[in-house]
This record gives C-alpha cells, sequence and structure tokens, in this order.
C-alpha cells in the first residue's frame, strides 16, 4: 500500500481514472459506427501533430491537437463528398499521417527519448497540468453524451433517418471525430500515440459483447476502461514495464473474457442450430 504515498503514483492513479473513462465512452462511438480506423487514424495523427511540436520547438500537446483536429475535419468530407465510406477515408489520413510521423521522427535525433515517451505514453511521468487536460476532456465529453444522448444515438442507428427527420447528424458526426481528436490528444503522454486507439477500441468491444442496451454499453465501457488502467499500472509499476503497453494488453484480456462470458454468442449458437439441423 506504500506506493499510494508517492505523488507521481496518486496522479497517475486519477490520469488512469480519467482516461479510462473518456477514452471508452469514445470507444462506443467507435464501435457502434463499425469505426475502428477512427482510432488508429487519429492517435497517430496526434502523434504526428505533436513531433511536430517537438521538430519546431512549441508545445508538442498544441501540435497533436491541432493535426488531429485537421484529420477529423479532413475525414467528413472525404466520407461525404468524395463517395468514400468513412473507413477508406480513415485509412487514408491513417497511411498519411503514419508517413508524416516517421518523417518528423527522422528530423529530430536530438529529441529520439521525448519523441518515444509521446510514442508509448509514460502514466507514471503525468503532472498535474495532464490531470487537468484530461479532467476538462472528461468532464465536456461526457456531458454531451449526457446531454445530447437521443440525437446522437439516432445518428448512430441511422445516420440518413436522422437527417430525414430534421437532427443536425451531419454536425454531430463531426463532432464525435473531433471529440475523439481531443480525447486521444489528452491521452497521449499517458497511454502514447501508438496504443491509445487500443485503449478507445478494446473496453468499448467488451461492453458491446455483453449488452444489447447502449446505455449500459457507455457504463461498462467506462468501468473497463478504468479497470485496464489500474491493473495495468499496478502491473507496470510492480513489474517496471512500459505502463501504456499493460494497460492496453489488460484491456485486451479483458476483451476475450467478455468475448468467452458474453450471452450473444449464445444467441448466435441458438439461431444457427436449427440451420444446421434442417441441413442434416
Amino acid at each position: 500500500m506504500e506506493i499510494f504515498g508517492y505523488q507521481f503514483m496518486q496522479n497517475a492513479i486519477v490520469s488512469a481514472f480519467l482516461g479510462g473513462v473518456v477514452c471508452s465512452i469514445i470507444g462506443v462511438f467507435v464501435v457502434l459506427m463499425h469505426m475502428p480506423f477512427i482510432g488508429v487514424a487519429m492517435s497517430h495523427a496526434a502523434f504526428a501533430g505533436a513531433l511536430l511540436g517537438l521538430w519546431l520547438g512549441f508545445e508538442p500537446l498544441i501540435g497533436a491537437l491541432v493535426v488531429s483536429l485537421l484529420a477529423a475535419a479532413v475525414v467528413g468530407p472525404l466520407a461525404d463528398r468524395g463517395e468514400l465510406s468513412p473507413e477508406t477515408s480513415l485509412g487514408v489520413i491513417f497511411s498519411l499521417m503514419l508517413g508524416i510521423a516517421f518523417l518528423f521522427m527522422g528530423l529530430i535525433p536530438y529529441a529520439r527519448s521525448s519523441a518515444m515517451e509521446l510514442l508509448w505514453g509514460s502514466i507514471l511521468t503525468n503532472t498535474r497540468v495532464d490531470i487537468a487536460i484530461l479532467a476538462v476532456v472528461a468532464v465536456v465529453v461526457v456531458g454531451l453524451v449526457v446531454v445530447f444522448y437521443k440525437e446522437i444515438k439516432a445518428t448512430i442507428f441511422n445516420r440518413n433517418m436522422a437527417l430525414a427527420v430534421g437532427l443536425p447528424a451531419t454536425i454531430i458526426f463531426y463532432g464525435i471525430l473531433f471529440l475523439t481528436g481531443t480525447t486521444v490528444t489528452a491521452s497521449l503522454r499517458s497511454i502514447g500515440g501508438l496504443l491509445v486507439f487500443s485503449l478507445i477500441l478494446n473496453p468499448a468491444a467488451a461492453a458491446y459483447q455483453l449488452t444489447y442496451s447502449m446505455k449500459l454499453m457507455f457504463l461498462l465501457s467506462a468501468i473497463f476502461g478504468v479497470v485496464s488502467g489500474w491493473v495495468g499500472l499496478l502491473f507496470s509499476y510492480l513489474f517496471d514495464i512500459p505502463s501504456g503497453a499493460t494497460i492496453v494488453v489488460t484491456s485486451s484480456v479483458i476483451f476475450l473474457v467478455a468475448v468467452i462470458f458474453s450471452p450473444k454468442r449464445k444467441v448466435k449458437r441458438w439461431q444457427q442450430k436449427p440451420v444446421q439441423e434442417n441441413m442434416t
């Protein structure tokens, strides 16, 4: 219990809680909209922006936020006007940002340690400023979900139908993209640009295995995200291994357990059984 007396550990615990909540809530959008590439594209965009900040000598998180929001602003029009699916648009953005990230990494050899910290994350070095950023983003994301829950639900269910009944579905869709970019930026120091998309996807995917209710999915996803952060943080401290990677591995284990005990698997087997019997 003595580890909880250290200031850096207290900061890490709070960061893991806030990061787990906000990433997992964004993950619900990603899973229900069938757009797993959002997390991948935005995480690499934020990482590229952070490296740009290191290269030009300004705050990396500012660069991460600007570039990730620019990427989000490009994805929507590409999907709407370029007659491309959102997944294809995100794939294009991902490949572009990956190339830019490695280009900047090659241009700043004197700051390789800082670049690697942004790549893999280091939640044990989080400061009160990092916590404050995560807290603001978490409050904004949770608040918007609570206030606009019905509109978000309608847009996720069927964007065209939501537009037909007069809902601002396009604005909501773009808003989800911007929130994803902001969330990735806020989590960059804690989880790392290479791994944060896993913390966005895994808890929400685990929650999806266990419920048909969107409200319950938000709750379970947040719980799984926080548990992933705290358990991963504990193992990281005990075994002196990278915290971001440990958190992501923990979230993956939670997903596998959820799949094993998923009631949806039983329903699927029950639906397939009559078909198999008819075939025999």
